[in-house]
């Protein structure tokens, strides 16, 4: 006998004919503010305490919790994920919705249509290029498949700051330092520069006309938004409040090797490396043998140290010269990080406190005899470095 759709449906027993509704999950960007809120949380319950500004590896989530804690509208949207109480118990504004956040964000950093109406000149002239609707930096949500290649990426600058080999640094001169692949640290959010379409322009001025790099970006933060900002716009984003975060170690030690050069007196003089003892009364670090600080610097040396026992990175003590060398045609600063990373097994974990209390641990200290310091420096010079390694425990520069 020929059975109806209706006694089909009725005889499935077990429910295969049932028909199944997909879901789709779309990260909103309130998610993003609560993930990000989330490795704060991980943080502490792993190390019993809060970030530090101190540490380069932790600098990223001590940026992002001072933010949360100033902008009223976040916390308040955060403090129910608020496990430990990072946030504090103050009075906080109520939000209603995610839109409220976005109204507060004053740097943009969340936007995702950008508000072109103040740009709208209605009583004065329009030849200013700055009354185009272009001037504005869009920020759009990038959708999920297509910043997932990014998130991966962004998580891997995350585990090389914490690994060290990635740095937090002061951001200058954005014209050499802004460059597209490489990130930076803008507002408490990690941002990916993917391309620069900064041109030289001649600008004229009350003080002199002078050559500046002037265009727009592509820029990636990852909170899943892309601008479209300009690059003077965003060098000055990254100046207010954040960070260079130099490249890794691999990449740093092949630019440098191919432009070394240590004694070309034709080449203009990038600065000194050099070779420091301490003069600490401390016991603790006046006992350790064969202590030194290997560092650089744009100025001279006796400038440089001046106010040695008022900074950490000289043990809050006075010091002496025992060695520099002047550095023409070459990067210093990668300089100084391939020599630090070469003689890394030998570098001094030392804690060391300011007339408040405040901890820092300066990282630029080796336990290296002076000679063999010499030898190293010898070795990036003859562009031979790669080849050999430092022994710690022989205190002896050996073939790999």
């Amino acid at each position: 006998m020929a059975k109806t759709l209706d006694d089909i449906f009725n005889d499935d027993d077990f429910g295969l004919l049932n028909a199944r509704e997909e879901h789709s999950y779309i990260r909103t960007d309130e998610d993003r503010l609560i993930d990000s809120f989330e490795e704060l949380n991980s943080f502490f319950e792993k190390n019993d305490r809060e970030p530090t500004k101190t540490s380069m590896s932790e600098y990223t989530l001590h940026a992002r919790l001072s933010e949360f804690r100033t902008n009223p509208l976040k916390k308040a949207l955060l403090k129910p994920f608020d496990r430990f109480n990072l946030l504090g118990d103050d009075e906080i504004s109520k939000v209603e919705t995610i839109d409220d956040i976005f109204e507060g964000d004053d740097l943009g950093l969340l936007d995702i249509e950008g508000d072109i109406s103040i740009f709208d000149f209605i009583h004065t002239p329009k030849g200013d290029s700055r009354s185009n609707a272009e001037y504005i930096a869009q920020r759009k949500s990038i959708p999920e498949k297509e910043f997932h290649r990014y998130d991966v990426m962004f998580k891997q600058v995350h585990r090389e700051l914490k690994e060290g080999k990635r740095r937090l640094f002061r951001f200058k001169e954005p014209e050499k330092n802004l460059q597209e692949g490489n990130f930076y640290l803008v507002d408490g959010l990690l941002a990916y520069l993917e391309v620069s379409d900064a041109e030289k322009v001649l600008k004229e001025n009350r003080t002199g006309d002078r050559i500046r790099l002037e265009g727009r970006t592509v820029t990636i933060f990852e909170n899943g938004t892309v601008s479209n900002m300009l690059f003077r716009s965003l060098a000055k984003a990254i100046q207010k409040n954040g960070k260079l975060i130099t490249n890794t170690d691999d990449n740093i030690e092949n630019q440098l090797i191919s432009n070394i050069n240590i004694a070309q007196d034709s080449e203009p003089q990038s600065g000194w490396i050099y070779i420091l003892k301490s003069k600490s009364s401390n016991p603790g670090i006046s006992s350790i043998s064969n202590l030194y600080k290997l560092g650089f610097s744009k100025s001279p040396v006796n400038e440089r140290i001046k106010n040695a026992s008022k900074e950490a990175t000289y043990l809050f003590a006075d010091v002496e010269i025992v060695a520099s060398y002047s550095c023409y045609g070459v990067n210093i600063q990668a300089l100084e990080n391939l020599l630090h990373r070469f003689f890394a097994a030998a570098c001094l974990n030392v804690d060391v406190f300011d007339s408040s209390g405040n901890r820092f641990t300066p990282r630029e200290w080796f336990c290296v005899p002076v000679n063999i310091i010499d030898e190293g420096i010898e070795l990036v010079k003859n562009n031979a470095i790669f080849s050999y390694k430092y022994d710690a425990r022989q205190q002896v520069i050996i073939l790999k």
